[in-house]
């Protein structure tokens, strides 16, 4: 398989990662990562401890030198959640930066520390770095997905894969070397790692990590010569309501190449404020992790509707499905049916998961995202919401239900659990959990419960609103019955 990464076979002074005041050049990249990946060549699987740091950024590059997967790990992931995505993985090794406190689960397994001052800086050393023997369908990272129910299943992504999206949207955007790209998004999934990160690199340009996300921050690196912004709908959201009383963040999105949007749906309202006051659009794209990219709209299509996610990009076949399974060709915005893909852009496999990896695909090979969309005239799709009710996307992260409840039904005061998301103008969805105590008299309280999930699973998946009931409404089968609470 020819190199992710073509700039690192000619290594050159210019700035390859800036993580707040470190930068690394092609030249210090292609010795540090060389280095390390020396270090790891042979190893069968690796895990990533994933803080937003210019190591994190090393790691990855070194791992995909290698030929080895490597396993992203979100630092604020709980305890029984990470120990769970590591008996499931099994990696050999942890890589982390110097001097990163590591939690117990990871007591086990030998650490390897990324240092990205290692290795010669010549450039005669980067083509041997840059090449690897792994094969197109060999595993690049194994990235951990929640279901709805469930814990976290683990989206093995082939090379193939990572290449073939960073290429359709080379195709899609315009994405050249000259481009660089800016965000605050996390690097232990798809959109801060491989999109925010990598995407980059693969180009030759420049992926610009803020580390916190804030409109002064976003301002600066503009201004600074970033020219594409990346971001979920909470960021854009936090942008939109700056726009009205911060001239220099206005004058700093206008100037900008690209802005895109991904992980969920950005709310209209904030089309148009940022469309407003900066003369600019910020276009939408979709993906998932299991297939990496499926749609965009296009840098060069200015008939696309502000809310819809393109067309699918260079490679993609996508087809809507109605519930029997007859594949829907209206394109009138108003017939819905579920986004199904295929393409050089899917995961392989589910790890350890044949079961749930056959049940994700049709007959016929097609995946089942689980999304369901309407498709307009020109071909722009408009995603309306999930096949199922029990995913919930909040702040841009994609949360399974059904762990949440499992953490609540965990704390000894709570008798039953559920949870569902309700619109939320800052995070997409806000997480509501509906309680039956043991107690009706001394519920555990709602801060308590945000407590106890975000110790078990990670922050972001606490409950934002906590609700109190004498009991859950169920069917005749005892199934909880999720639309009747919102009723």
């Amino acid at each position: 398989m020819a190199t992710l990464f073509p700039a690192l076979d000619t290594p050159s002074e210019r700035p390859a990662l800036r993580f707040g005041d470190r930068v690394l050049t092609y030249r210090e990249l292609a010795g540090a990562a060389g280095t390390l990946a020396a270090r790891i060549s042979g190893t069968r699987r690796v895990a990533l401890w994933a803080t937003p740091t210019l190591e994190t950024a090393v790691g990855a590059v070194a791992a995909l030198l290698a030929g080895v997967p490597v396993v992203p790990l979100n630092p604020r992931t709980g305890d029984g959640e990470l120990a769970h995505i590591l008996a499931d993985s099994a990696p050999d090794l942890v890589l982390a930066a110097p001097g990163a406190e590591l939690p117990e689960p990871l007591a086990v397994l030998p650490r390897t520390e990324i240092d990205v001052a290692a290795g010669p800086q010549a450039s005669a050393a980067s083509p041997a770095a840059s090449r690897t023997t792994a094969g197109d369908e060999d595993p690049a990272f194994v990235i951990y997905t929640s279901g709805t129910t469930g814990p976290p299943k683990g989206a093995v992504l082939p090379r193939r894969a990572v290449a073939a999206s960073l290429d359709a949207l080379e195709d899609a955007w315009g994405w050249t070397a000259a481009d660089t790209v800016t965000h605050a998004l996390p690097l232990f999934h798809v959109h801060g790692l491989v999109l925010g990160t990598l995407g980059p690199l693969r180009r030759g340009g420049c992926a610009h990590h803020l580390g916190r996300f804030g409109a002064e921050a976003v301002t600066a690196a503009l201004e600074a010569g970033a020219t594409m912004l990346f971001g979920v709908p909470t960021m854009y959201h936090r942008l939109a309501e700056a726009v009205g009383s911060d001239p220099a963040l206005v004058k700093a999105l206008a100037g900008a190449r690209l802005l895109v949007s991904g992980s969920a749906g950005l709310p209209l309202h904030d089309h148009k404020r940022i469309a407003a006051a900066t003369g600019r659009r910020v276009i939408e794209r979709y993906g998932m992790t299991e297939t990496l990219m499926n749609t965009s709209v296009r840098a060069d299509d200015h008939a696309s509707r502000p809310g819809t996610v393109g067309v699918p990009v260079l490679g993609v076949e996508l087809r809507l499905v109605d519930e029997t399974g007859t594949v829907q060709e209206a394109c009138d915005g108003e017939t819905i049916g579920e986004i199904q893909v295929r393409g050089t852009n899917l995961f392989s496999h589910y790890l350890n998961r044949p079961e749930a990896t056959a049940e994700a695909h049709t007959a016929d090979g097609w995946f089942r995202t689980g999304d369901m969309a309407t498709r307009d005239r020109a071909g722009h799709l408009r995603i309306v919401g999930r096949k199922a009710t029990d995913l919930i996307k909040s702040g841009g992260f994609k949360i399974g239900a059904g762990e949440i409840e499992n953490a609540l039904l965990d704390h000894p005061g709570v008798r039953e659990a559920a949870v569902t998301g309700e619109p939320d103008a800052d995070l997409g969805e806000r997480i509501v959990a509906w309680i039956v105590p043991v107690d009706p008299q001394a519920p555990p309280g709602a801060q308590e419960l945000a407590d106890h999930v975000a110790g078990r699973l990670a922050p972001h998946k606490r409950p934002r609103d906590v609700r109190y009931l004498d009991a859950l409404p169920r069917n005749d089968l005892g199934k909880i019955m999720k639309r009747a609470l919102h009723g």
